[in-house]
């Protein structure tokens, strides 16, 4: 059962990153290659750094159902949100769900390999974190990850719940519910935030 919550939260995961990625090509009034671009870095960046750095083999090189879904959600956002390009919420929730799924899936294959805790919640923000930083850069937008806001540390707080419950409590299935729901209930927290500061304070 675990394996196919994990799968499918994966999975999950890309394609909201991926969407996440194709809004900012919306917002930036890109064609269609952009939005492939965009939504693909975004949807398999951070998971592409983390298996390098695990010294495991890069997941879509094997797996071309990440890169499916990635490009068909690229294609279908750049037909279906020409009317809400400038509506930055829906980037800005994208983003987190997508922050939440990965934080954990991060989390887990780093402990899958035996690593420590510790890396094991560092595994879990590098993936949540690096494909938006890799998307913002492309598309000289300011950086979610140094906005004057909660977004890395959402990732933090729900990689220590999930490490947490799945390596020392041995209760895994609780952990990918509690990591991911903790992980976007703080992230939604600093998109309120956000949308209460003043025009001239958001970084």
């Amino acid at each position: 059962m675990i394996g196919e919550l994990l799968q499918g939260l994966d999975y999950f995961g890309t394609a909201v990153f991926a969407v996440s990625g194709a809004l900012v090509a919306s917002r930036r009034h890109m064609d269609l290659m952009g939005f492939l671009i965009l939504a693909t870095v975004t949807g398999i960046g951070g998971g592409t750094l983390r298996d390098l750095l695990l010294g495991r083999p890069v997941f879509w090189l094997t797996q071309w159902e990440y890169l499916l879904i990635t490009a068909v959600m690229a294609i279908a956002t750049f037909y279906a949100t020409r009317p809400f390009q400038q509506r930055s919420n829906w980037l800005l929730w994208a983003d987190a769900v997508g922050l939440a799924a990965f934080c954990v899936i991060g989390a887990q294959i780093a402990l899958s390999m035996d690593a420590s805790p510790m890396i094991a919640v560092m595994m879990g923000i590098m993936t949540a974190t690096f494909g938006g930083l890799i998307r913002d850069v492309l598309a000289g937008e300011p950086p979610l990850l140094l906005h004057r806001e909660i977004y890395a540390s959402a990732a933090l707080v729900g990689g220590i719940v999930y490490v947490l419950f799945a390596h020392w409590l041995d209760w895994p299935v609780a952990a990918v519910i509690l990591g991911f729901t903790i992980t976007l209930v703080v992230r939604g927290l600093g998109i309120r935030y956000h949308w209460h500061l003043p025009s001239a304070g958001r970084g």
